[in-house]
C-alpha cells in the first residue's frame, strides 16, 4: 500500500543519511586509508583469479602496499600544519593574542598562505586592541581629571564658603539675645552644617583625593572605614601590595569597582560582613569583594537590564584590558573579582 511504502522510506531514510554523514565526517587520512584498503582488496582478488604466479601476485601486492603507505604519509605530512592553525586559534580564543601560526617547511602552499593571513589578522587585531586600550586609558583619565576638578571646586570653594557662613552664624548666635531669633539661627546653622557635610561627602564620592595622595590601598581602606561607620556593617580590608605602585588609571578603575561593589553589598544584599582583598604584583592587580548577603542571580539581572552598576564595572575593567567576574546565587552571598594587568 502507498501508506506502508511511504512509512518504510521515512524510517530507512534517516538511517542511511546518518551513515552517510558519519562516513563524510571521517578525517581525510581515514578516508584515504579506507579507499586504499578497498583498492588493495579488489586488486588482490583480481590478481588471485587472473592465473598469475604467486610471486607476481606478492610483488604486485607489496607494490600496492608501498604506494598506499606513501600516499597516507604524504597526506598526513601535508595536513600536519593544520594542528598549528588550530592551536593558534585556541590560544587567541582564550585571550593570548601573542600566539601565531609557526612557519612550516612541510606545509602545503595554500595552507602556508592561510597561516600568513591569520597571522596578519591577529597582528591587526593586536594593534587595534592596543590603540583601543590607549584611547580608553585617555578617556578614563580625562573623566577622572574632570571628576577631580569638580571635587576640588566643591571642597575648596563651595565647602569653604559654607564653612565661613557657618562660622559667622555661630558668632552671630553669641550676640543675639532674643530667644526666638536665637532659635531661628540655630535652625539655619544646622541646615548649613548639613549642607556642608553633604558637599564634602559629594566631593569625596566624586573623586577621593586620597587616591592620588596615598594610593589605591589607602583609598580602599578609607572607603571601607567610611562605609562601616555609615552602615554599621563590618567591613574588613586585607592588603598585599608588595611595594608595587598601581598606575593611576588602573587604580581609578579598581577603586570604582570597590565602591560600587561595596555600595551594592550594603544597600541591596543585607550583608552583615564584607571582606575586601587587594593583591598587587608585578604583573597584575586583583580586587575581590565578598559579602555574606542574600545573593542574586547574575544572569537574571543581566536579562532584566537592571544591574547598570554591574554593567559599568564590567565595562570599566574591560577598558583597561582587565577581567570582571561575579559569583553569586540566591542565599549564598556575592563575590566580585576584578583583575587588571599592570605589567605591560
Amino acid at each position: 500500500m502507498p501508506g506502508s511504502a511511504s512509512s518504510h522510506t521515512g524510517a530507512g531514510g534517516p538511517d542511511r543519511t546518518t551513515l552517510l554523514d558519519r562516513l563524510l565526517a571521517v578525517p581525510l587520512v581515514g578516508k584515504l586509508v579506507g579507499a586504499n584498503t578497498l583498492i588493495l582488496l579488489v586488486a588482490v582478488f583480481v590478481l588471485a583469479r587472473s592465473g598469475e604466479s604467486s610471486l607476481e601476485v606478492l610483488l604486485t601486492v607489496a607494490a600496492l602496499i608501498v604506494a598506499f603507505a606513501v600516499n597516507v604519509l604524504l597526506v598526513w605530512v601535508a595536513l600536519r600544519p593544520l594542528a598549528g592553525l588550530e592551536t593558534m586559534a585556541t590560544h587567541v580564543q582564550h585571550g593570548d593574542f601573542d600566539a601565531r601560526v609557526p612557519d612550516s617547511r612541510i606545509a602545503d602552499r595554500d595552507l602556508t598562505r592561510i597561516g600568513e593571513t591569520l597571522n596578519h589578522l591577529v597582528d591587526r587585531l593586536t594593534g587595534d586592541r592596543a590603540r583601543m586600550r590607549e584611547l580608553a586609558t585617555q578617556v578614563v583619565k580625562a573623566q577622572d581629571e574632570e571628576r577631580a576638578r569638580v571635587a576640588r571646586e566643591l571642597h575648596d570653594s563651595t565647602a569653604q564658603t559654607l564653612a565661613a557662613v557657618l562660622l559667622q552664624i555661630r558668632v552671630l548666635t553669641t550676640t543675639v539675645k532674643d530667644p526666638a531669633m536665637e532659635e531661628k539661627l540655630e535652625t539655619i546653622r544646622d541646615t548649613v552644617a548639613d549642607a556642608l557635610e553633604d558637599v564634602r561627602t559629594m566631593a569625596h564620592t566624586m573623586y577621593p583625593r586620597i587616591l592620588d595622595d596615598l594610593g589605591l590601598g589607602a583609598a580602599v581602606e578609607w572607603l571601607a572605614t567610611r562605609s562601616q561607620d555609615a552602615s554599621g556593617v563590618d567591613v574588613l580590608v586585607e592588603r598585599d601590595e608588595n611595594g608595587t605602585s598601581v598606575p593611576a588609571t588602573v587604580a581609578s578603575v579598581l577603586y570604582r569597582v570597590a565602591q560600587e561593589s561595596l555600595n551594592n553589598a550594603l544597600t541591596h544584599s543585607g550583608a552583615n560582613h564584607v571582606a575586601i582583598r587587594l593583591r598587587v604584583s608585578d604583573r597584575e592587580a586583583r580586587l575581590e569583594v565578598r559579602d555574606d548577603g542574600r545573593g542574586f542571580d547574575p544572569a537574571r539581572v543581566d536579562r532584566r537590564r537592571a544591574g547598570m552598576g554591574l554593567f559599568a564595572m564590567r565595562e570599566r575593567a574591560a577598558l583597561v584590558d582587565g577581567s570582571f567576574e561575579i559569583d553569586s546565587a540566591p542565599g549564598r552571598g556575592t563575590r566580585v573579582l576584578a583583575t587588571v594587568p599592570i605589567g605591560r
